[in-house]
């Protein structure tokens, strides 16, 4: 098969399932129906949903050039995905949108078998051309600059290429990966470090001028993997990672409850459980592959330093200082690879609606021995179609019209937008909201049409009346 077949059975799929259905929603004159704020590979999903559900007017937006959204050939440094190769991914329940179909459509079954793990710009060629195939409307270069309330609908200011925009729209999603709501988790001891001595694993770092030079990479998980072995792939000196547990997570383990009741019961199960179970999997903490590992300490100049916690830095001349609990050390350069926050802080885009979102912290519930601004407890409080919730009711209504669909999700929704394996069902699950939402607030046109429809079933020369009953 070639990919124009795949292309042509994807057609043809589509065509036998009625896909994309004729579009239904109530046009307003100058308004989006739908602003999905990014065009990674959860943008483009719940776009693309969107799309065959008969919602015509929507588009997203990326800051990235086109081909280059989201982290696959931006900041993650692995060679290859971390998730089984036989994931549908974003597929939307259809096989030939797969990205094993797309595989095997251009080099075969053997090479299939064959096949590994999925090389992670061939996963970025994949999502291309996910998105060629569907013909997704995205505006590439234009950047969610502000979003505010506007009566019953959202006022969105954009920095496109040609200047700024301000647009209308009924619903905005927030597509925006892993950065969630907020941008890089940093060590309290880099704030205030010249920004020439460190960076987050995910800034775009030029690894090429650590050559000759000594890296410290803080951090276990597979990011910091990533980060360490690209720095001595490119010729660092020597590498210390500093990592603050006394060994190296071992087991995934919400892997082992891995299941379709999973991915749907974490959405409904009562929040004690939701906070239980994600506050269990943060102290286990997900292993970094073995495979990342190896490739790190591969290296004779890679140096892992266990219960080793940065509690110090400063600057000395052209070198960093690094206080640890266990001594000092001067580096070059620190690579914080620490993961992600939800505090808004880094999001003025985000600035007029943020004092107003309920996070799980927020609420009276929330258990002590937890900390409010730790990771769970600054995660937002959603309701089912991942819409914020008010801290104070009646404080911002626009709440009710902006969807989180992003890792930030996680605690109230489960890994349904910001993973692999599940992003098809969030999906669906998003998507499936916002059209009965339409159809709700305009069930007045709705109920019109039905009136207003009258193509006859019955032409009525398909019987003849009886002129009396039996016996009469």
């Amino acid at each position: 098969m070639s990919l124009a077949a795949l292309e042509a059975r994807l057609a043809e799929d589509l065509a036998f399932l009625d896909l994309p259905a004729k579009p239904w929603v109530t046009g307003r004159e100058g308004v989006t129906d739908v602003l999905v704020v990014g065009a990674g590979m959860c943008g483009l999903a719940a776009l693309a949903q969107l799309r065959l559900w008969g919602v015509e007017r929507c588009v997203a937006v990326d800051a990235a050039p086109e081909g280059l959204e989201g982290p696959w050939d931006t900041f993650a440094r692995m060679r290859t995905l971390r998730s089984p190769k036989t994931l549908t991914g974003p597929a939307l329940d259809l096989p030939a949108l797969t990205f094993r179909a797309w595989f095997t459509a251009q080099w075969g079954q053997a090479a299939w078998d064959a096949l590994g793990k999925i090389p992670k710009g061939q996963w970025m060629d994949y999502l291309r051309w996910y998105r060629k195939v569907l013909a997704l409307p995205v505006r590439n270069r234009t950047r969610l600059a502000g979003l505010r309330g506007e009566g019953e609908l959202l006022r969105v200011d954009l920095d496109a290429p040609d200047g700024p925009e301000s647009l209308l729209a009924r619903r905005v999603v927030l597509a925006t990966g892993r950065s969630g709501l907020g941008g890089g988790a940093v060590p309290g001891a880099l704030q205030g470090i010249d920004r020439r001595f460190w960076a987050h694993s995910a800034d775009d770092i030029d690894f090429a001028a650590l050559a000759g030079r000594d890296v410290a990479v803080i951090g276990a998980g597979a990011s910091a993997m990533d980060n360490a072995a690209t720095a001595l792939e490119a010729g660092a000196s020597r590498v210390d990672l500093l990592i603050r547990r006394g060994t190296i997570p071992a087991v995934n383990k919400l892997t082992g409850i891995g299941s379709p009741g999973t991915v749907e019961g974490l959405a409904v199960v009562p929040d004690a459980w939701k906070l239980k179970i994600h506050d269990y999997c943060a102290r286990e903490q997900v292993p970094p592959p073995s495979h990342s590992v190896r490739r790190v300490s591969s290296h004779g100049n890679a140096h892992f330093h266990m219960g080793c916690a940065l509690e110090g830095a400063a600057m000395e001349g052209d070198r960093l200082q690094l206080d640890t609990s266990r001594g000092s050390f001067a580096t070059d350069f620190v690579i914080a690879a620490t993961g992600f926050r939800n505090d808004f802080a880094d999001r003025a885009e985000l600035a007029e609606i943020a004092p107003h979102v309920l996070s799980w912290g927020d609420r009276e519930d929330f258990p002590e021995d937890l900390p409010k601004d730790g990771a769970l407890g600054a995660s937002p409080y959603l309701n089912a179609d991942f819409t914020f919730r008010e801290k104070v009711p009646g404080s911002c209504p626009a709440l009710a019209r902006i969807h989180c669909f992003n890792d930030a999700a996680m605690l109230s929704q489960g890994k349904v937008s910001g993973d692999i394996p599940a992003v098809s069902t969030g999906a669906k699950r998003l998507a499936r909201a916002i059209v009965a939402q339409f159809f709700a607030e305009d069930v007045e046109d709705q109920f019109a049409r039905l009136e207003a429809f009258d193509t006859a079933e019955l032409t009525g020369g398909e019987y003849v009346p009886a002129p009396d009953l039996p016996g009469h």
